[in-house]
């Protein structure tokens, strides 16, 4: 028998390469929307740290704050085509490529961080985290509890509907939110993340929502004077990998991100329960003035709800996504 030796040579080298390429040590990228020392930072750490952990060193990941790898739109865009590893990003911005992550976007479907942990963690969680894979070609490995995204202005205390007029508020380009402040007499005005800190310095808007965390890592009190404690929206900020890298990984690979994620999820629980309050107290220090709603919010509740969540029943998969998450919560259903 002959032997082809240079056939033999390069079948050899292309075997050992991909080889290589699936098993040798990585630096992932994450790439993060928001900036240093907020709950998306506080994850993406905690899953770097342990996942090194996890793959006894032989992996870890690099941080890219700020949005320097794209708009969080962007990164699940490019995590579906495998041209990025990781990204953490707020939920609403996940929610156009997997409409029934919208389900937990809803305002007043999430009353209470337990609510929050029950849902990503339980049943509905696994749903959706299915639903992403098959619709927009990502994994949720991981969740960032940020908290309520508090109302912030430069204007007025606001403590009804009412004080709401004549604010012009800043919101993504989300159409659930833009909803829910049209369902309260407001018209807002979409932005884009990067370019919200300017606006509000320059006045182009007047106000903005986003929980304590966000709001004192961005340092809005900067620009900020007044925080009314409005329940609408918990902000949920899932990590999220390639599913087409996380495939080309092997399984003892796959576990540890999977587990990174797990325990970094269960670091942002325990975060967001031991620094809220006191990011409150820096806040009011900082001349930032607190307000709570009237009567337990009890006008923006009615109006969102009754006015919001039908016209959004068929974009999240049918009323019965949305009662599917209310049963989770021992919660009236809607018909």
């Amino acid at each position: 028998m002959i032997f082809n030796k240079g056939l033999l040579f390069v079948t050899v080298l292309a075997t050992s390469l991909l080889t290589t390429s699936l098993t040798h040590a990585k630096n992932f990228k994450i790439a993060v929307g928001d900036g240093a020392g907020g709950a998306q930072e506080a994850l993406g750490e905690a899953f770097i740290a342990t996942l090194e952990e996890e793959s006894k060193g032989k992996h870890s990941a690099s941080l890219f704050l700020n949005g320097q790898l794209g708009s969080e739109q962007d990164t699940v865009n490019s995590a579906a085509i495998g041209t990025l590893d990781f990204s953490i990003l707020a939920i609403n911005n996940i929610t156009p490529f997997s409409p029934t992550v919208g389900t937990l976007t809803l305002p007043y479907v999430i009353l209470s961080l337990e609510d929050a942990v029950n849902l990503t963690q339980g049943p509905v969680g696994q749903g959706l985290i299915e639903n992403t894979i098959r619709d927009a070609g990502v994994r949720i490995i991981g969740w960032a509890y940020s908290g309520f995204r508090v109302l912030t202005n430069s204007k007025r205390p606001v403590s009804s509907v009412d004080d709401l007029k004549g604010l012009v508020i800043r919101v993504p380009k989300n159409e659930i939110m833009i909803e829910t402040y049209k369902s309260w007499g407001v018209n807002p005005t979409p932005m884009a993340w990067s370019e919200t800190f300017a606006g509000l310095q320059q006045k182009v808007v007047d106000g903005q929502d986003n929980p304590y965390l966000t709001v004192y890592a961005m340092k809005f009190d900067e620009v900020q004077k007044y925080i009314t404690n409005i329940r609408y929206i918990f902000s949920i900020e899932p990590l999220i990998v390639s599913e087409a890298i996380f495939q080309n990984l092997s399984k003892k690979d796959q576990t540890a991100i999977l587990a990174a994620g797990k325990k970094a999820t269960q670091f942002s629980e325990q975060l967001l329960r031991d620094k809220e309050e006191a990011i409150k107290v820096e806040l009011v220090k900082r001349g930032m003035q607190i307000t709570e709603p009237a009567n337990n919010e009890k006008e923006f509740i009615e109006l969102a709800t009754k006015t919001v969540w039908p016209k959004f029943y068929d974009s999240v998969g049918g009323v019965e996504k949305l009662n599917k998450v209310l049963k989770e919560l021992d919660r009236p259903q809607v018909k």
